[in-house]
């Protein structure tokens, strides 16, 4: 019955042929209820000589509570893409999961994926459609990265709770987190770096972060759970291994008992 729907939105599609499968984003709550579902916090991501690494703490809030200390933050979004979650996690998980069918969808009708452009607009149009329930506390502000063929390079944008989005330059980050975290790449982003050196870079502001932000976890070195560290370039995205963020975080961690603060990045 669908085999052509004439449509290349997933979204626009179930929307006209059944809505009641969308997530309803016009409920009025009775009361606003955001400090009482968990929220995500900290993503990073920076761009690298030939794409784009994203990293994001594992931690879950609910208020002064932690609520999560193993939540995923970054979705892969389709072979080239992924975006990293940072306010209410449950929207936010959701949203990953209809934007990446919503890229699927597009492929499938139009036998090619979307630009860069056009992914990053399809997700301010997602971002958009849930400010009515972002009014009422229930706020999802994603950072989408993506590798560019075109330039042979990484991309990165950011969003407002309205869908506004921006692309930003060299690197970014979002959640509560943030502050501390782009202040540390600000100190240790250095341009033509390689896919290796950027991890440990994302991974060094991520430990900054959760040194300064009671919201952001930390490496738990007991419970061996580790940022999520994703990596996209011209051969397509790639989550790397606990063993590989391992040995990252050991490194690190190493260095940290030495200068408790991090690397001093080089005044020229």
């Amino acid at each position: 019955m669908f085999d052509n729907t004439g449509r290349s939105s997933f979204t626009e599609f179930v929307g006209t042929y059944a809505p009641e499968l969308l997530p309803h984003r016009d409920t009025v709550l009775a009361t606003p209820i955001g400090d009482q579902v968990p929220h995500a916090t900290t993503i990073v991501a920076a761009t690298f000589a030939g794409g784009v690494v994203m990293a994001g703490d594992r931690r879950a809030t609910s208020g002064n509570i932690i609520s999560q200390r193993d939540i995923e933050k970054v979705f892969r979004t389709d072979d080239h893409s992924c975006m990293g979650i940072a306010g209410t996690a449950s929207t936010g998980i959701e949203m990953a999961r209809l934007f990446r069918v919503e890229l699927e969808h597009y492929e499938k009708m139009e036998g090619r994926t979307l630009s860069v452009n056009g992914k990053a607009n399809r997700l301010a149009t997602m971002i958009r459609g849930n400010l009515g329930m972002a009014m009422q506390g229930l706020v999802v502000v994603p950072l989408f990265a993506a590798y560019d063929p075109d330039g042979d390079r990484g991309r990165i944008f950011s969003y407002d709770v309205a869908g506004g989005p921006y692309e930003r330059e060299r690197f970014d980050a979002i959640g509560s987190g943030s502050i501390f975290a782009r202040g540390s790449l600000k100190k240790l982003y250095r341009d033509g770096a390689s896919a290796d050196d950027m991890a440990m870079t994302l991974i060094q502001a991520l430990y900054d972060a959760a040194d300064d932000d009671s919201a952001t976890g930390g490496p738990d070195v007991t419970r061996k759970i580790w940022p999520i560290v994703s990596v996209i370039d011209a051969d397509g995205f790639r989550r790397l291994s606990d063993q590989e963020v391992t040995g990252y975080v050991e490194q690190m961690l190493v260095e940290r008992m030495i200068s408790p603060d991090g690397p001093i990045a080089p005044l020229r």
